[in-house]
């Protein structure tokens, strides 16, 4: 198992990579559906922190195997079977999303951790003996990775006892995910691994789609609801087509800027590059429940009120939006993206749903994808009318590495 090369020509997601995503649409469509009937109860401010919670057990889950892959993707039987292990741990989790949610049972979620865990830990053990030079680096990701699985199982066993009551639950959540994220930048100072930056772009994207399929997942499952109440109106069509166009747009919004490029020559950023796709991608999964209601709420009655759903969709947009321009901002030398155009039409997004009980749900999904689309429109005509611009250069010509797309 030695070290990949960085600049290796035409690195591109393999079979198994793809497969071991499917698990994941699995657990994101879990927790989408779960946030999403919360949001329908009328409790999506309480169900904010469980789906967070669950979320950030998935996103990192698939940020471990995505980078060590990066690096080590040796592609043989015991790669292979550990990779399935992983697989099987992400099923486990997804089944507990359920628990977790309605009654704050992490049980079968931090099992599920556990058995991913386990083959993570197995896959840096093996690296670390088979990769003399990275030995350090892959020893620390083991122990630190085991370390804290550790302290997950004991903040399981201790949580509601007189050691740590329900209070601190939340608070020791929070500090052990702290850690998990300092693990690899700990680890990365013995010396960095050979992760590939246009396999990394490309992996983000992936997952980025995943995420808005799941979106049109959970709007389908509104449609599916409204059919079977028999009420398909004005509004139900245009909450659909509205959501479809505005999933459309933040995917193409998403892929306007070459992050590959950017994270070849600022390989340093790629921490915050990396972490800051949690609230995109959370963002994402967050604006799939709030399409679901939105949808579900033009065909038949639900308890979340006309501004709760129109916000269930604005506020992961405007999340969505604002992050997008700082991770493109942190690896792109000329960013596509212009702040101010970004915030005006963030402000523009959180505002439409003030207007929600007089022009009703619909009209501010519209709107909101109406913004959107507007956003898009500007950054391609500047982008496009800039000298010496990509997106100009672009229009002519196509990138020969798959993987920069």
């Amino acid at each position: 198992m030695s070290a990949r090369a960085i600049d290796e020509p035409h690195r591109a997601s393999s079979q198994l990579e793809l497969l071991f995503d499917l698990t994941f649409v699995v657990a994101v469509a879990a927790v989408t559906a779960q946030f999403a009937h919360d949001i329908a109860d009328g409790h999506g401010l309480a169900g904010l922190i469980p789906f967070l919670q669950v979320f950030f057990a998935i996103w990192w889950a698939w940020m471990n195997f995505t980078w060590f892959a990066s690096s080590y993707d040796t592609d043989d039987v015991a790669y292979r079977l550990l990779t399935m292990v992983q697989m099987a741990g992400v099923l486990v989790l997804a089944a507990g999303v359920a628990a977790a949610a309605d009654h704050s049972d992490y049980g079968i979620i931090t099992l599920g951790y556990l058995v991913m865990r386990i083959g993570l830990v197995a896959q840096w053990l093996r690296a670390g003996r088979e990769d003399p030079a990275r030995r350090r680096t892959a020893l620390r990701y083991a122990v630190g990775i085991a370390v804290l699985q550790v302290g997950w199982l004991l903040r399981l066993v201790l949580v509601g006892t007189e050691v740590l009551p329900p209070s601190l639950g939340l608070p020791s959540f929070v500090c052990l995910a702290v850690l998990e994220l300092a693990v690899p930048r700990w680890a990365e100072r013995a010396r960095a691994t050979h992760w590939h930056p246009h396999h990394i772009a490309e992996r983000y994207g992936l997952f980025t789609i995943i995420l808005l399929g799941e979106s049109v997942l959970a709007a389908s499952r509104g449609v599916e609801g409204a059919l079977e109440a028999g009420r398909v109106s004005g509004p139900f069509v245009v909450v659909a087509g509205s959501g479809l166009v505005l999933l459309f747009a933040l995917w193409w919004l998403y892929f306007l800027g070459p992050a590959g490029e950017g994270l070849s020559s600022r390989r340093d950023r790629s921490y915050l590059w990396g972490y800051g796709h949690y609230g995109i991608f959370a963002a994402l999964a967050a604006l799939g429940a709030g399409l679901e209601v939105a949808v579900e709420r033009s065909g038949h009655d639900v308890a979340a009120s006309p501004l709760a759903a129109g916000y269930a969709v604005a506020v992961p947009v405007g999340v969505c939006l604002a992050l997008l321009w700082a991770v493109h901002a942190l690896v792109s030398a000329e960013p596509v993206l212009r702040p101010a155009t970004v915030l005006g039409c963030v402000v523009a997004v959180l505002s439409l749903p003030v207007a929600t009980p007089w022009t009703g749900v619909a009209a501010v999904v519209a709107a909101i994808a109406a913004v959107c689309v507007l956003l898009l429109a500007v950054t391609i005509r500047t982008a496009t009318r800039r000298p010496g611009s990509r997106a100009g250069a672009r229009r002519g010509r196509r990138d020969p590495r798959p993987s920069a797309r």
